[in-house]
């Protein structure tokens, strides 16, 4: 009679723990695909929506200040006025650095609006010293894109500093 116990007892062990596998299994299953899901989700909205993935937003912020530093004093006044019209830059000055910039670089209200650079900058193109361009308008709005935005408002603002100097 104690063999009886006992075969039940292992049957409905070994039934608990094959419960088990099979339930880590749909688990790991669901999570793998959920986690495919969102990856495909998340590169198709970068694509849409202009956003950039976490590698290319990391490589900017450790890419040092040519990275995200403007090619052209004007296309720097350019974003200096979209830094200012978005709040990006952590200086309060901007404003005031971007008219001083155009100043010296005689660009009037008619000029600007002629010169291709500066037109780019205020739409939040910015055009690096790396030769590529980096539309802050739209490359997202998590922390980290907001941090690059930032750096690059920073970056562009203390150009501006050093070009008056």
């Amino acid at each position: 009679m104690t063999f009886t116990p006992r075969l039940l007892c292992r049957v409905a062990l070994c039934s608990a723990f094959l419960t088990g596998f099979a339930h880590a299994a749909s688990w790991q299953d669901t999570l793998s695909s959920a986690a495919s899901e969102l990856s495909q989700k998340s590169a198709g909205s970068s694509s849409q929506q202009g956003g950039l993935s976490l590698s290319s937003l990391t490589g900017l912020l450790n890419g040092g200040n040519q990275a995200l530093s403007a090619d052209t004093m004007n296309n720097a006044a350019g974003v200096m006025s979209w830094c200012a019209k978005n709040k990006l830059s952590s200086l309060t000055n901007t404003e005031n650095v971007k008219n001083q910039v155009l100043d010296k670089l005689g660009l009037g209200a008619s000029q600007q609006k002629q010169d291709t650079n500066y037109l780019q900058g205020i739409t939040g193109m910015l055009n690096t010293k790396n030769g590529q361009q980096l539309n802050l308008s739209n490359i997202g709005n998590t922390p980290l894109a907001e941090k690059v935005k930032s750096k690059a408002c920073d970056i562009v603002l203390k150009q501006g500093v050093n070009f008056l100097s």
